[in-house]
């Protein structure tokens, strides 16, 4: 077991079962031994790849999406250009280099980066420090410039704590992180059931609420619809709200038992994106999606961009350059291009942002 384990079956010995939001927030952020707060868990050296890090066209394709927003919104003088758990900085360093090419818009720009791991942020500091621009860092979305924003939001919900219920004896139970005989870490049920909960579901049937999450968008659309802009997030998840456990851990780029290396491996589950949507809606905002991520990518041109660099690559640069579209783009059941979906929500007199067809 790890160290970390080690406190939270003392936590659990002191205080009785914690909730798997509570495990999930331990084991991702804890100051001392939490995941993201003591490595860089990106790349095949780290736990898992994401878009980004496999081709620079993701990043400079929602540079340009931001900028396209910028320049149909008048081009405003001062604008602020966020982006949720940004990991190293490789798509706002793609992001920017892309915008740079729009006259005005990295003038009106201010970064602000939200992240609280202390390894990533000097990562992200060290890959940004060529653009002369004003960036800042944030713990939380609590305190956003209060200026137009443009958000990006890749990756981030997925990596939020989620909590647990589960259908007993015809009633919702929270599931809950406790010990078994053997003193390990075991999955079981509060005693009394959630009253408030009254979702008809059959016996055994688990739901999983990402309240973080919720309350996060609800204060990112709030932010939007006073202030003006739009965001954009992009992970993989479900079109509709439905029951299901999709609580996975990652470790090496191989899945791994959710409670058998707290600190160690990733944990994630599925965003519900009708649920972040409605949020959004009921906040005055205008919305668009859930599409899958090929279609979003195929819309702003990603084609075209490959096309593009391929002009000038070698013959190695040309492979990674194919390889990487064709991971971005795999339509096929579970593959990044059906299995990541892309969702933007924007205050009420903006135009619908590009890629949304539907």
């Amino acid at each position: 077991m790890t160290l970390l384990g080690e406190d939270i079956k003392t936590l659990i010995g002191l205080e009785g079962p914690i909730s798997v939001e509570r495990y999930m927030t331990m084991a991702l952020s804890d100051p001392r031994y939490g995941y993201y707060m003591t490595r860089d868990p990106f790349g095949e050296k780290g736990d898992f790849t994401t878009s980004p890090e496999i081709s620079q066209i993701f990043g400079e394709l929602l540079g340009l999406w931001c900028a396209d927003l910028w320049l149909r919104m008048g081009s405003p003088h001062a604008i602020s250009l966020v982006e949720l758990g940004p990991g190293r900085g490789t798509l706002m360093q793609d992001a920017l280099r892309a915008m740079k090419r729009i006259k005005g818009v990295l003038q009106s720009v201010q970064v602000t980066l939200v992240e609280t791991s202390p390894t990533l942020r000097k990562a992200q500091q060290n890959l940004l420090e060529t653009f002369d621009l004003p960036i800042q860092w944030h713990n939380d979305v609590s305190s956003l410039p209060q200026l137009p924003t443009l958000l990006i939001a890749n990756e981030f919900f997925d990596a939020l704590p989620v909590r647990h219920y589960q259908m007993h004896n015809g009633k919702w139970h929270e599931r809950l992180v406790g010990l078994n005989q053997h003193d390990e870490l075991t999955f079981g049920l509060a005693q009394e059931p959630e009253a408030a909960l009254i979702i008809e579901a059959d016996e055994g049937s688990i739901l999983e609420r990402n309240l973080v999450g919720e309350r996060i968008m609800h204060d990112l659309s709030a932010h939007i619809a006073q202030y003006g802009g739009a965001g954009i997030a992009i992970d993989y998840g479900h079109s509709q709200s439905g029951m299901g456990e999709t609580l996975q851990a990652l470790h090496h780029h191989r899945f791994v038992d959710p409670l058998e290396e707290p600190g160690e491996a990733d944990l994630t589950t599925h965003v519900d994106f009708e649920r972040l949507l409605d949020i959004a809606r009921r906040q005055g905002n205008a919305i668009s999606g859930p599409i899958v991520q090929a279609d979003f990518l195929e819309a702003l041109g990603i084609r075209q961009r490959g096309a593009a660099l391929l002009k000038s690559a070698h013959s190695d640069q040309a492979k990674a350059i194919m390889s990487g579209l064709d991971r971005l783009m795999d339509r096929a059941p579970k593959q990044m291009g059906s299995l990541f979906k892309v969702i933007s929500f924007y205050h009420p007199e903006m135009p619908k942002p590009a890629g949304f067809n539907e």
